[in-house]
């Protein structure tokens, strides 16, 4: 856990440090390292044939507890809405075709390397040496470091957080707050899950590819195919019903639901839906819930 976060710690002093210099590639690279570990997660899973058989039952799990987590952070959100008397119906407008797209092509791509990964795992011969916990271990920790460098080296974060609305800045904590009540609520109906493996899964927020693979190394295949899938559902809840979310919630709900994705996948979706002028709170939404997923996921899984 905490070698993990010392990368991620020492990549974030990397990129300010490298402030000035231009930094090629690191996106790219942080992609490629996704991609990889969800290879290796697939694989392991095809690889298992007790887990292949069991997948049905995985995914509706998953679909469970990413109904409860989305509904329990949109009520938060609808309660901070209500606490700040602002206006519940907002202004939106319609989302095309074309963003959903977008937004859906690189959730397309990740899932794409899982069913490829599990496709060898079941239909091929897996090296042994690409199964053991070291090369998706030492994989994570590039992907930390990579993630902190990009972090630190772009300064527009820390200055698009100091034009938020200072009252709007507790809509992170009511995601959180409200996505573990409902990941508490939703365990009740998933006897062989524990409390904490739920809100281990639940703390993901939407950030499938990074939660998956950490529960992945602290609880296994099973639990991480099972965040990886809740993860993703949560999101695509959000990329197709931010509109009704609005309505329904007022337009603090799209960003709640959208957890750690709202600065960038869903973001889109959520200006169009809830208006431009709450795109840095999306963003600076976004930027806190992504930060807190390493930590929050390693707390429930060692406990």
């Amino acid at each position: 856990m905490f070698t993990v976060i010392i990368w991620m710690l020492a990549g974030i002093l990397a990129g300010v440090l490298s402030r000035g210099r231009q930094l090629r590639g690191i996106g790219q690279i942080i992609s490629a390292l996704i991609w990889l570990l969800l290879f290796l997660l697939g694989m392991e899973v095809g690889n298992n044939a007790t887990l292949m058989r069991s997948l049905p039952t995985l995914g509706m799990e998953a679909c469970i507890l990413a109904l409860g987590t989305t509904l329990g952070s949109i009520v938060a959100a609808w309660l901070l809405w209500r606490a700040l008397s602002e206006k519940g119906n907002g202004h939106s407008t319609s989302t095309t075709d074309g963003n959903v797209l977008r937004a859906l092509r690189g959730s397309g791509i990740i899932v794409g390397f899982f069913i490829a990964g599990v496709c060898i795992g079941v239909f091929g011969r897996v090296p042994q040496v690409l199964l053991t916990s070291e090369v998706s271990f030492y994989a994570l920790c590039a992907l930390m470091g990579c993630v902190g460098l990009s972090i630190g080296h772009s300064p527009e974060t820390l200055r698009s957080f100091r034009t938020l609305n200072p009252r709007l800045a507790l809509l992170p904590v009511c995601t959180i707050i409200g996505t573990w009540a409902g990941s508490a609520f939703f365990s009740l109906l998933l006897e062989h899950r524990s409390l904490t493996d739920c809100l281990a899964i639940g703390s993901g927020f939407g950030y499938y590819s990074l939660s998956s693979i950490f529960i992945t190394e602290y609880k296994g295949a099973e639990m991480g195919t099972v965040a990886l899938l809740a993860n993703i559902v949560r999101e695509l809840i959000t990329l197709l019903a931010a509109p009704l979310l609005v309505r329904w919630f007022g337009r603090l709900a799209p960003i709640a639901a959208g957890g750690a994705t709202t600065a960038d996948t869903t973001l889109p979706i959520i200006t169009q839906t809830s208006g431009q002028d709450l795109a840095v709170v999306s963003i600076f939404h976004g930027f806190v819930v992504d930060f807190s997923v390493p930590f929050l996921v390693t707390l429930w899984c060692s406990i």
